[in-house]
This record gives C-alpha cells, sequence and structure tokens, in this order.
C-alpha cells in the first residue's frame, strides 16, 4: 500500500512513537489509521460513520488499516459530535408472548435498516416500580429513544415518569395522551370475528377473553360486546382465560356443557387451541356443533385440527412503525403524543361455518 505522496507505507510498529510499553497503553487513533492507509483523519472518520461518500477501493484500504492496528471508533465522542447515539432503547415486558417477540424481531430488523441498534430492557415483573426502573435505567444509557412494549396497565400512572429529553413510543397501551402509541386496531379484529360469526346465522357469541389487567384483552371484549348489542343480540357472561392453551382448555370444558353455545370468539390462538381440546374431549365438533374464531393468526393457526379462522395482526409492521415513529420524533425533536393504529384482516378457514340445527340460526 502507498501512502499520500507514492512512498511504499510504512510498517505498522514505524507508525507508533515511543517505548513498547508507552504503545500498548496508547489508544489507537484516527490519525493512526490514517497515516497508516495513506489518507486523510476526514476520510478515516467518513468510513467509521458508514457515509457512502468513500469510493469503495479506499473504503476497503481503510478498514485493513484499522484491523491491523487493532483501531475501534470511539462510539461515544462520535455520538456527542453528531448529537444521536444511532441506538434505540426498547424496554419488554415479556418475552413468552409471541406477539411481543414477534414486534421485537421486526423492531430490531428495522432498526437495523435505517443503521440503528437496539438495546434491551426486559421487566421481569408487572409492578410500577419495575417499570420505572427500567425508565431510568434506559435515561443512563446512550439511546436515542425507547420503545416500550408494555400491554399492562403501568404507564399512567403519574409515579412512572421518562427521563427529559428522551422520545418515547409506547405498544400496545391506551397512554396516547402522554405518549405516542403504536398498536393493531384490536377493536376493529374484534368487530370483524364477532360480524363474521353473526353472518352465518349464530345467535349470539360467546367470549374467552384475556387477562383484565391486558388493554389488548380489554380492547377486544368491549368490541364483541358492542357488536352483539349493535345487532340486537344477548351477551353472554365472559370466560376469562390469561392467553395459555392451558387456560383455554378449562374455558372450554365450560363452554361445551352450556345450552346454545354455537359460536365462540377467544381472544387469542393460543386459548383457541386449548379450547378445541376440550370440545374434542366433549364430543363436540368443531365447526358443525360450535364454531370458533381466534385472534393473532399465528404461524400454527392453519395446522390446527381443524385450521383455524383468526384475526390476523401485522407484527412487523408494528414494529415497522415504531421505529419510523420514534425516528421521527428523533429528527424533529418532536415528542408529541398521538395513536397510530395497524389495521387487522381476517382469515377464514375451516373453524366456522352456519349453525348446524337451523332453528337456532338467526
Amino acid at each position: 500500500m502507498l501512502t499520500k505522496s507514492g512512498q511504499p507505507r510504512p510498517a505498522a510498529a514505524e507508525v507508533r512513537q515511543g517505548s513498547p510499553a508507552r504503545d500498548r497503553k496508547r489508544r489507537v487513533s484516527m490519525a493512526d489509521v490514517a497515516e497508516l492507509a495513506g489518507v486523510s483523519s476526514q476520510t478515516v472518520s467518513r468510513v467509521s460513520n458508514g457515509s457512502p461518500d468513500v469510493i469503495e477501493a479506499t473504503r476497503q484500504q481503510v478498514i485493513s488499516a484499522m484491523n491491523e492496528l487493532g483501531y475501534r471508533p470511539n462510539s461515544a465522542a462520535r455520538a456527542l459530535k453528531r448529537g444521536s447515539f444511532r441506538t434505540i432503547g426498547v424496554i419488554l415486558f415479556s418475552l413468552s408472548s409471541i406477539g411481543n417477540v414477534r414486534t421485537l424481531e421486526a423492531i430490531a430488523l428495522h432498526a437495523a435498516k435505517k443503521d440503528y441498534a437496539i438495546t434491551l430492557i426486559p421487566v421481569t415483573a408487572p409492578t410500577q416500580a419495575e417499570v420505572q426502573g427500567a425508565f431510568s435505567r434506559m435515561g443512563e444509557l446512550a439511546v436515542d429513544g425507547v420503545i416500550a412494549i408494555m400491554e399492562i396497565h403501568l404507564l399512567d400512572a403519574a409515579t412512572v415518569s421518562v427521563p427529559p429529553g428522551v422520545k418515547v413510543v409506547v405498544v400496545d397501551s391506551n397512554a396516547g395522551e402522554k405518549y405516542s402509541v403504536v398498536d393493531t386496531d384490536q377493536a376493529d379484529g374484534a368487530h370483524k370475528a364477532v360480524e363474521h360469526l353473526l353472518g352465518l346465522g349464530h345467535q349470539t357469541v360467546w367470549h374467552v377473553a384475556g387477562p383484565e389487567e391486558s388493554f389488548a384483552s380489554g380492547r377486544r371484549q368491549r368490541a364483541w360486546r358492542e357488536t352483539l348489542l349493535a345487532h340486537g343480540k344477548d351477551v353472554p357472561p365472559v370466560v376469562r382465560g390469561d392467553w395459555s392453551a392451558e387456560s383455554g382448555y378449562e374455558a372450554g370444558l365450560w363452554l361445551a356443557g352450556q345450552e346454545g353455545c354455537t359460536a365462540v370468539f377467544t381472544a387469542n390462538d393460543h386459548m383457541a387451541l386449548g379450547v378445541l381440546r376440550a370440545f374434542r374431549e366433549k364430543g363436540k365438533a368443531v365447526p358443525e356443533d360450535i364454531s370458533l374464531v381466534g385472534f393473532d393468526d399465528v404461524p400454527e393457526a392453519s395446522s390446527y385440527s381443524p385450521p383455524l379462522t383468526t384475526v390476523h395482526q401485522d407484527f412487523a409492521q408494528v414494529g415497522h412503525r415504531c421505529v419510523d415513529d420514534i425516528l421521527r420524533q428523533i429528527r424533529s425533536s418532536s415528542t408529541e403524543p398521538g395513536m397510530i393504529l395497524v389495521p387487522t384482516t381476517l382469515v377464514v378457514r375451516e373453524s366456522t361455518a352456519a349453525p348446524r340445527d337451523p332453528d337456532v340460526r338467526a
């Protein structure tokens, strides 16, 4: 490799001056890389920052010099210079939820496309102290904004405060008066599920709801009830689950014994799986005896027996919109609150049909 003057490039050892002990202690600088690569310090800076304004041959020459010297860019100094760490913090309540994991994956992939990294802090217990601690830790880290995937009632309390200057987007919450919120259109999805079952001729629709503390569960339950009332239908008692297939199984055992139960809407697909098992054990055929609709459209839903009619949530779109909105806030210095709803679609499969007995049809 040649220097700018056209002379042979000095060996790495020749670049460093002073005693060997001092050389081992001294941090390799950008100037060292520039001299070894035969370019300017500005060019090294552009390569470090991923700038496209460097020809490929020069970029590779600089990277080779970085590797030879063991140079690592000082990210903190670069962040101070450009006013951005290019890192988004993610606070996540649960890694056991399919929706949360798929949303997190979408956030990470979309952030990477925008040249941002993510820092993850999981909340291990559903308490306000845990949530406040997570936000406080984010305030101490080198992040430009925070995405909080919190579907529980924890972000409305006055005791939870966000460090000044930190941009926030919340997923699956009613915190729209304080923060920017991105969420699936839960109510519209539930409305589509109930409308589908009523349209097949069922007199009413029973509901297996999620946990009471869940915003998503509450929205789906309210939409289920409002849709039945809008059609002048009786509203059956709610059966409560906890999102698990086991809780769906327990709910299904009870529903199988209810006279006139010909249609069930479950608040997620995992509970629908448990309901299917209970109905099978109780001799109830789906959809011949009871039609069943879920919510989420998990990858396995099409392999249920029978394949499950369900509401499809676009978790990838939710993740993308979160990243786009947090970047909008970062670039504009705006923290204006609001709600972004991602539409749902009803996926009709083989678990729903008209009631078998014409006498019970609407």
